[in-house]
C-alpha cells in the first residue's frame, strides 16, 4: 500500500465542490472590485463586483466586510489559475425568480426602490430580479415626467412573469385605483350636505377650483368662492393650499362645494346697515345703460339708476361715472327678501324727498324695477362662458 503524499492528504482534508453548487463562505479580504471568501476548499472563492450586484458605481468595501458570511454559487471551480469563481448575484436571482413567481401567483403586493427611470417607465429590483413598470402603469394619472420616482420606494404587483424571456412586468396603477375607490366609498359614507370639511386645492381653472377631499374631488365654482365677486380664481387660489369648504350638494359622485358660510352672509344684518334713508359709500363695480351697480361690501351690490345720478339728464352712467370710483348715495329702497337695494345721489341734494319729486317717465320707472339678481346672474353666466 503506497503512502499518500502530504499534498494528497491535504487535498482529501478539503471538501469537494462542483460547478453550480451552493456553498457558504466567509469574507477574508475585500477590495473595491472583488472580495475573497473562505469556502472550505483548497482554493478561496473569488467574488467580483459584477457577480455581487447590478448596482452601477458600487464599491464592495462599502457593501461587504471581513467576517461577513454569505451563500454563493460556484460558477467555475478552476478559472485556469486554480481559483474558484463564485457568484452571489446569480444565486440571489434564482431565488428571486422563485420569489417573483410566488408573488405573481399570489397577487402579492411588493415594495421596492426605483433603480432606473426610462423614457417608457421605471425599473425596480427585487432579490436581484429586474422588474419593469411601464409609464402607463406607474400612476393612476398621466405623468409626463417620471424622474421624481428615482430612488423612491413604491408598491406594485407582478402582472407578467416570463422567466424564459426574462420578462417581468409590474403594475402600480391598479393598487392606486383600488385604494382611491376604497377612499371614495369611505368618504361618501362619511360626508353629508351641509358638512364643513377640509380639503386641498388640486387644480384651478377659469370657472372654479377642484378640491381634493381625500377619495374624491369636489368642485368649488367661481360663483361659490365668496359672498363677493371673484374675477379670477387663479389669482385667489394656489394648488396645494389646504382649505375648509362647505358641502353644498352631493349628486351621485359629484360634489358641489362652497365658501359662502352662513355666518359670513353679509345680508344677515343688511336691514340695519342699509335701511331706507341711510347715507352709504360704495364703489362702482360695473355699469349698464340703465344704471350702475355699486358694491357696498363684498356680496352686497345696490343699483344706482341712471335717473338717480344727477338732477340733470344723463344718457348713460358711463358719461359721469367710472368703474372703481367711490360714490356716496342715499338708500331709497331696501328689499331684504329679494336682496335688492336702490340708491340715489340725487336724493342727497334734493330739497324735497325723492317720493315727492315729479313722476319719472314710464320708461324710467320700468328700468328702476329691473331684477338685480337676474342681471347679476346673466353677467356671471357670461363671465363663466
Amino acid at each position: 500500500m503506497s503512502e499518500l503524499t502530504f499534498e494528497q492528504m491535504l487535498d482529501q482534508s478539503f471538501k469537494t465542490i462542483r460547478n453550480g453548487e451552493v456553498v457558504e463562505g466567509t469574507v477574508i479580504d475585500v477590495k473595491s472590485d472583488e472580495a475573497i471568501l473562505n469556502i472550505g476548499y483548497k482554493s478561496d472563492g473569488i467574488l467580483t463586483k459584477n457577480e455581487y450586484t447590478n448596482e452601477a458605481g458600487s464599491d464592495l468595501t462599502e457593501l461587504l466586510h471581513v467576517g461577513d458570511k454569505l451563500e454563493v454559487k460556484v460558477v467555475r471551480v478552476n478559472d485556469g489559475e486554480g481559483q474558484v469563481l463564485v457568484s452571489y448575484k446569480r444565486l440571489a436571482a434564482e431565488r428571486g425568480n422563485k420569489r417573483i413567481q410566488e408573488a405573481f401567483e399570489n397577487k402579492e403586493v411588493l415594495t421596492a426602490k426605483v433603480t432606473q427611470v426610462l423614457d417608457g417607465g421605471v425599473c425596480v429590483v427585487v432579490d436581484e430580479v429586474r422588474i419593469f413598470i411601464p409609464a402607463s402603469l406607474v400612476s393612476n394619472v398621466y405623468e409626463k415626467d417620471l424622474t421624481p420616482y428615482a430612488g423612491k420606494e413604491i408598491e406594485f404587483v407582478i402582472t407578467e412573469y416570463n422567466p424564459k424571456k426574462r420578462r417581468y412586468i409590474g403594475d402600480r396603477k391598479q393598487l392606486l385605483v383600488a385604494r382611491k375607490a376604497e377612499q371614495q366609498r369611505e368618504l361618501f359614507a362619511r360626508i353629508h350636505e351641509g358638512d364643513i370639511v377640509e380639503g386641498t386645492v388640486k387644480n384651478v381653472t377659469d370657472f372654479g377650483a377642484f378640491i381634493d377631499l381625500g377619495g374624491a374631488d369636489g368642485l368649488l365654482h367661481i360663483s361659490e368662492m365668496s359672498w363677493g365677486r371673484v374675477e379670477n380664481p387663479k389669482k385667489t387660489f394656489k394648488v396645494g393650499t389646504p382649505l375648509k369648504v362647505l358641502i353644498k350638494e352631493i349628486d351621485g359622485t359629484k360634489i358641489a362645494l362652497s365658501l359662502k358660510f352662513d355666518e359670513l352672509n353679509p345680508w344677515k344684518n343688511a336691514g340695519e346697515k342699509y335701511a331706507v334713508g341711510t347715507e352709504v359709500t360704495g364703489t362702482v363695480a360695473r355699469m349698464t345703460d340703465f344704471g350702475a351697480f355699486i358694491e357696498l361690501e363684498p356680496g352686497v351690490d345696490a343699483l344706482l339708476h341712471v335717473s338717480q345720478i344727477s338732477k340733470e339728464h344723463i344718457e348713460k352712467p358711463s358719461d359721469v361715472l367710472k368703474v372703481g370710483e367711490t360714490i356716496t348715495a342715499k338708500v331709497v329702497d331696501f328689499n331684504e327678501e329679494e336682496k335688492k337695494i336702490s340708491l340715489s345721489i340725487k336724493a342727497l341734494t334734493a330739497e324735497e324727498p325723492v317720493a315727492e319729486e315729479e313722476a319719472k317717465p314710464e320708461e324710467d320707472a320700468d328700468v328702476v324695477s329691473v331684477d338685480i339678481d337676474a342681471v347679476i346672474a346673466a353677467e356671471e353666466k357670461e363671465d363663466a362662458e
